[in-house]
């Protein structure tokens, strides 16, 4: 994460939430920063620190840091949520629309995909549901992003042992479509009208028309340009490590 972006993170939530302010003890010394407090939260999240790790380092009790993990993510929903965790409006979409247009995906409103998150202390008797063969268990995030790492749709909780398709069939990334409240969209390419939008996928997907997948053994000019410039904006939703750190 960077710096300016951490900031504003930790004024916005010092402003907004009083847990975070710091105050004086009875002895008149200065408690907690929101800095310490802030730091310990967002380390706790995307490091998956425990909150006893977090004493030497930021000089706060495991009970502590359990609060400032609890204070933190709710503070981020309450201020945050109105903008970043909603769905895209009608000027949102429109936008979304010409950034796909000017990439050459015309209708393309971003990328999905999943990836699975280690689960460091799933329960001993949920290991099996929750793991891959011999693997470490894991939670699957659904996500779709567009170009500027901004989340659009987020589906979190499956099990690490389902793969793309099972947890397509759980999430409800097309309930609006579904219930007949998707937003309206034309577009035209080689002279044909659509009036679907679409997100670009890798192959495992299933071959609907809201899925665009690339070639996987591209043959002739154009199929490898389509192969490529796919493959390239697909790349919105599988850098994994930035979208943790936003997530």
């Amino acid at each position: 994460m960077n710096k300016p972006l951490f900031i504003r993170i930790v004024t916005t939530i010092e402003n907004g939430v009083s847990y975070f302010r710091q105050r004086r003890d009875a002895t008149g010394r200065l408690g907690l920063s929101a800095l310490q407090k802030c730091t310990s939260a967002i380390r706790m999240m995307a490091y998956e620190c425990s909150a006893d790790a977090t004493d030497e380092y930021l000089r706060l009790a495991e009970t502590t840091a359990h609060k400032c993990l609890l204070h933190f993510v709710e503070g981020v929903i309450n201020l945050f949520g109105d903008e970043y965790l909603r769905r895209p409006t009608a000027e949102d979409l429109q936008r979304l629309l010409n950034i796909g247009e000017h990439r050459g995906f015309p209708g393309m409103v971003g990328s999905i995909d999943c990836m699975h998150w280690e689960w460091k202390n799933c329960p001993t008797a949920w290991k099996g549901q929750y793991s891959r063969g011999s693997g470490k268990p894991t939670i699957v995030l659904e996500a779709v992003a567009s170009q500027d790492l901004w989340i659009w749709h987020a589906f979190f909780g499956p099990p690490g042992s389902l793969n793309d398709i099972n947890v397509l069939y759980r999430s409800p990334v097309f309930d609006d479509i579904l219930e007949g409240r998707a937003p309206r969209v034309t577009y035209v390419v080689n002279g044909r009208q659509y009036k679907m939008a679409y997100y670009l996928t890798d192959g495992i997907y299933p071959k609907w028309a809201t899925f665009i997948q690339s070639i996987t053994l591209p043959r002739g000019r154009k199929a490898k340009i389509f192969a490529q410039w796919q493959e390239g904006c697909r790349k919105d939703v599988e850098q994994k490590d930035l979208i943790e750190h936003i997530w």
